[in-house]
């Protein structure tokens, strides 16, 4: 008799079984169907340490199955009904706007700092995103932001929901590797590179917290999943990226003394790795764009009170400014990070007094902006994983088209999978995956001579420009190039516009 009542049993286990998979499928297949669009590249395959992270989950209780069938049967049915008609699944892609609790933690205002969540239950990878959006460094030019980017200062006006583009989509056709990750969104609204810890003052007017604001979004997400996280991925773009080279290693330690060894944290920086070079044209310090990157920093590092790494502290006492720029601070940091950069980055060039608007640059500015990705490329020589197209833009992680540029045939999406590889391989004593580089860099000289760079437009008509046409706007020379390097325009052209 019990070999017999077992038997509807173990259908009803084969049955539960087969629509937890079709469950599975039919939400990854919506959540890839929401919003279509062309396929660009396939996504990388899969391994077998990451399946874990990539299956939806369901509460089940397959406690006393036999003495309580009637139960087991209700489990069965709700299940079911949840899952039909798929079609008519509205799965929820946007993160959603919650404040810390810590109310003395806030923005520049004073208004409640927060971050924005989407949860993906049974996926133990975490994508932490740092907005960027340049600084203030005095009373004035913090008023002056007050009044002209205001969202960068408060929260007042935040909307309650966010969608996320580039690694920040759920969409598997826009960000194949990290579509599945719990994904957090923290605005920038303390203008300090994320590294202030002061309160607000009547001598400043403002608060600046950026460093503390990171310490209480990891704290309160902690009863959200992340203390049962594998990896947490510190992402940010410009000044966020800037920000993930400087608090990654306190997130670290932060988790480490809550008790949370086990999670493994990463870096992302993306477009916050700036020189500390000499202008094009020294002029005075009146704003962010007029001053030198390192005045600018001098002065603001006093003005937030500013964090940096203890390692780099130790390393340049008295001169902390230094840790602001990614090729002094990188030495010091011990958590694996990932940097991009662009090798012409615009908003280094504009606050080197380089104006890529109106008339064509000058023979000058053209010899400055090539020795910019020269230098560029030589502070990042020593980095083990980075990806550096030589092409003229800002921030890139974020963007739609991110999974478009490639480095030497691998586009970023590729790369960073390579890279999660050679960590996961290495904690297991294991030789790095082969063909699946993660030093990625352009050796080409000019901006744009990468063909994957992102498109060009005419700031003035709006309509885009093919490779040659953009460089003979920056007042590239073919006819005197071809001679320098002894070979016939036509045949200059054509490398130009193929890339080579």
């Amino acid at each position: 008799m019990k070999a017999v009542r077992m038997v509807p049993s173990l259908l009803l286990v084969l049955f539960l079984l087969v629509l937890m998979q079709s469950g599975a499928l039919c939400a990854r297949r919506f959540r890839g169907g929401r919003n279509p669009q062309p396929r660009r590249s396939p996504p990388p395959p899969t391994h077998r340490a990451d399946r874990g992270d990539t299956t939806e989950s369901f509460p089940l209780d397959f406690t006393a199955v036999e003495e309580n069938m009637d139960n087991f049967m209700t489990q069965v049915k709700n299940l079911a009904q949840s899952l039909y008609p798929c079609s008519a699944q509205k799965l929820d892609h946007d993160m959603k706007l919650n404040f810390l609790v810590n109310t003395s933690v806030t923005c520049n205002d004073g208004s409640p700092a927060g971050y924005y969540l989407k949860e993906s239950r049974g996926s133990r990878r975490w994508l932490i995103f740092l907005e960027g959006g340049w600084y203030c460094f005095n009373k004035e030019n913090c008023d002056s932001r007050y009044e002209t980017m205001r969202r960068f200062m408060s929260s007042s006006k935040w909307p309650q929901t966010k969608r996320g583009t580039g690694i920040l989509s759920p969409l598997p056709e826009e960000n194949p590797h990290w579509w599945n990750a719990n994904m957090v969104f923290i605005p920038y609204c303390s203008s300090d590179v994320w590294s202030g810890a002061t309160t607000k003052t009547d001598q400043s007017g403002y608060a600046f917290l950026g460093s503390l604001i990171i310490q209480e979004v990891i704290k309160s997400l902690l009863s959200k999943g992340l203390d049962n996280a594998r990896v947490l991925l510190l992402a940010g773009s410009s000044a966020g990226g800037t920000g993930v080279l400087l608090n990654v290693d306190r997130v670290a330690e932060l988790l480490k003394g809550m008790g949370y060894a086990g999670i493994q944290v990463r870096g992302l920086s993306d477009s916050g790795w700036f020189l500390d070079n000499k202008q094009y044209h020294c002029t005075d310090c009146v704003d962010t764009i007029s001053c030198t990157p390192t005045e600018t920093i001098k002065r603001g590092i006093k003005y937030w009170g500013s964090v940096v790494p203890e390692r780099c502290r130790q390393s340049h006492e008295g001169e902390e400014w230094n840790c602001f720029f990614g090729y002094r601070v990188f030495p010091s940091i011990k958590s694996p990070v990932f940097v991009v950069q662009w090798l012409f980055d615009e908003a280094q060039l504009t606050v080197d007094n380089i104006q890529l608007t109106g008339q064509p640059v000058q023979e000058g500015q053209w010899r400055y902006i090539q020795n910019l990705g020269t230098e560029l490329r030589n502070t990042l020589k020593d980095v083990p994983a980075m990806f550096a197209p030589a092409c003229l833009s800002h921030e890139v992680i974020t963007r739609n088209y991110w999974i478009d540029v490639q480095v030497k045939g691998t586009s970023l999406p590729r790369a960073l999978h390579c890279w999660d590889r050679s960590l996961h391989d290495s904690r297991n004593n294991k030789a790095p995956p082969k063909a699946c580089p993660v030093h990625l860099i352009d050796n080409c000289p000019w901006p744009h001579c990468n063909p994957t760079c992102p498109t060009i437009r005419d700031q003035f008509t709006g309509q885009e420009m093919n490779v040659v046409q953009f460089l003979m706007h920056m007042g590239f020379d073919v006819q005197k190039m071809a001679q320098q390097q002894g070979m016939d325009p036509s045949k200059l052209l054509g490398m130009l516009s193929s890339g080579s």
